[in-house]
């Protein structure tokens, strides 16, 4: 079976947030202290991403094969902070998670479908969050032809210090 991108409904949250779980383990070995997960986020997260699924302004999206959810995408239009211009609205793209070793397949498909609804939107760009060391996410967004526009550094210190 091949598989198929759709929007989201309310039967994917359960996987959805599954999903987002793997992932922040993920990017908390990549920097322990900026992509620690709290302590209830799977309790936080569910009943966020069902609002978001709920909500017609944000475009969510999954991947499916045989009935099981590969991936996910989470897309919300807003407008350029008042000192840019980029000539249209921006396609935020920050829970953007899909099963190991489907970036190039699965993530590339995702992606280009959740850029051209959100173009049919008024969106001229997009904007995808990611982690410095997730590499083949970082591949997939190269192959749709995104390349970076800013980075993030961060550290870390005691209170008090």
């Amino acid at each position: 079976m091949t598989e198929h991108i759709r929007p989201a409904v309310a039967a994917d949250v359960d996987a959805m947030t599954a999903m987002a779980s793997l992932r922040r383990s993920q990017y908390a070995r990549y920097q322990p202290v900026f992509w620690r997960p709290a302590a209830d986020a799977e309790q936080v997260q569910h009943p966020y991403l069902a609002r978001l699924i709920e909500d017609q302004d944000v475009i969510t999206l999954v991947s499916e094969e045989s009935g099981a959810v590969t991936g996910f995408l989470i897309a919300q239009l807003a407008g350029a902070p008042p000192v840019y211009n980029p000539g249209g609205q921006t396609c935020d793209i920050d829970d953007f998670i899909v099963a190991p070793g489907r970036w190039a397949t699965t993530g590339v498909q995702l992606l280009r479908s959740a850029i051209e609804r959100a173009a049919e939107r008024g969106a001229v760009q997009a904007v995808v969050v990611t982690a410095h060391l997730d590499q083949d996410k970082r591949e997939a967004l190269r192959l749709c032809g995104l390349s970076i526009a800013s980075e993030w550094w961060v550290t870390s210190w005691s209170p008090g210090h």
